[in-house]
């Protein structure tokens, strides 16, 4: 399977050829930090192959010092973009990096206990289809 995706701003373009065995939302401060949102929405691929179509030399990479976290962005417009997850065959795709749908539904939450306090029965707000009149 192919899944292709790209930066906001168009500078990064990649193709993963493989299969997301998971994907899982998650809430831990580094991901809340990373996303600036309530959580991180991560795909795991293991043995998949992970290709820079364009603008490779734009991607710039962040491990946090002295934990498991690391990001990797568009230099240009900060987009979330995948990585090989250190010392593993594993690449992470941001969900929300790739162009098309994703076939897989999310598995789990990850992190609750560090969930953001206002990260609660969100579902139950008014939703619109684009800006409120």
């Amino acid at each position: 399977m192919k899944s292709r995706g790209s930066c906001l701003c168009g500078e990064v373009a990649f193709e993963f050829i493989g299969d997301f065995q998971k994907f899982f939302l998650c809430h831990c401060e580094y991901c809340r930090k990373g996303s600036g949102s309530a959580h991180g929405a991560n795909l795991f691929g293991r043995g998949g192959e992970l290709l820079w179509l364009q603008g490779k030399d734009s991607v710039s990479v962040f491990g946090l010092p002295n934990t498991r976290h690391q990001r990797s962005f568009c230099s240009i417009c900060g987009s979330a973009l995948p990585y090989i997850l250190s010392g593993k065959d594993v690449v992470v795709v941001p969900a929300g990096s790739l162009d098309g749908d994703v076939a897989l539904m999310p598995q789990a939450h990850l992190f609750t206990a560090s969930k953001a306090n206002w990260d609660n029965a969100l579902e139950a707000i008014q939703c619109f289809a684009g800006f409120p009149n």
